[in-house]
């Protein structure tokens, strides 16, 4: 199976090289990453600009671009023949629920899909190291041929991992979770009257709904989210918007 690699964290990043090793060791492995870190980049694709692609390896590059400009880049032609299967990650932290609206790891996996390729996301789910991906890396080569029987041209797959010993997980279907973001903003204004501002803030919580991702990885399983690409849910938000007074 050729395989294409991409993630958000960087092309040195220790989940993206222990997923390449791992799959890399039975498979051919192509890949195509930011040569810096663009979390948060979500689908964003560069079109003003040219994208610098350093070659680091037989099949490794670096891009300076975003992960959807690693998948465009690689799928338009840097890769020599079809990719059977795009694997984003294995990113630094969990991208649960609404997060995948934010993520440049969920961005790889969907701009794989709108491209015709299926897509994974894969994700651990802690903020701070140690991560354990050797065993995200291990489930996913076991996985490999069930993904690509699963993803189509309508969704993407979003697997968050438990930071906890995987092997013994059990995986649950899920879906995304609705998170509650406590954004803050900080300014510091320069000796020139230039605004700096700075968004942070504490860890987002989320709505523990029975069932998806969020409940799913806090329970210890393996979360297995099937995401549309397509804007929007129309059933059963369709109905409300036909009874809708629109003058």
């Amino acid at each position: 199976m050729r395989l294409l690699l991409v993630n958000d964290d960087g092309f040195e990043a220790d989940g993206l090289t222990t997923l390449a090793r791992t799959i890399g060791a039975v498979h051919e492995v192509w890949i195509v990453a930011p040569e810096s870190e663009r979390s948060g980049t979500s689908n964003a694709i560069t079109l003003k600009d040219s994208i610098r692609v350093r070659a680091t390896g037989e099949r490794t590059f670096c891009c300076r671009g975003t992960p959807a400009d690693c998948v465009l880049v690689a799928l338009l032609g840097l890769v020599p023949g079809p990719v059977d299967l795009v694997l984003s990650g294995i990113n630094h932290g969990p991208n649960l629920g609404t997060d995948i609206l934010y993520s440049g790891t969920a961005g790889g996996a969907r701009q794989a899909t709108l491209m015709g390729r299926p897509g994974v996301a894969l994700s651990v789910g802690a903020y701070d190291p140690p991560y354990d991906f050797q065993c995200a890396a291990d489930f996913t080569l076991r996985n490999l041929e069930t993904f690509r029987g699963l993803a189509d041209g309508d969704h993407f797959i979003n697997v968050n991992f438990p930071n906890t010993d995987c092997r013994r997980a059990a995986t649950m279907i899920t879906f995304p979770s609705r998170r509650i973001y406590r954004d803050e903003l900080k300014t510091y204004t320069a000796p020139n009257r230039d605004l700096f501002c700075f968004i942070g803030g504490p860890l987002p919580d989320a709505r523990l709904e029975e069932g998806s991702d969020c409940d799913a990885v806090n329970r210890g399983f393996i979360s297995i989210t099937p995401v549309h690409v397509h804007p929007a849910y129309h059933d059963p938000i369709e109905e409300r918007y036909r009874e809708a007074p629109f003058r």
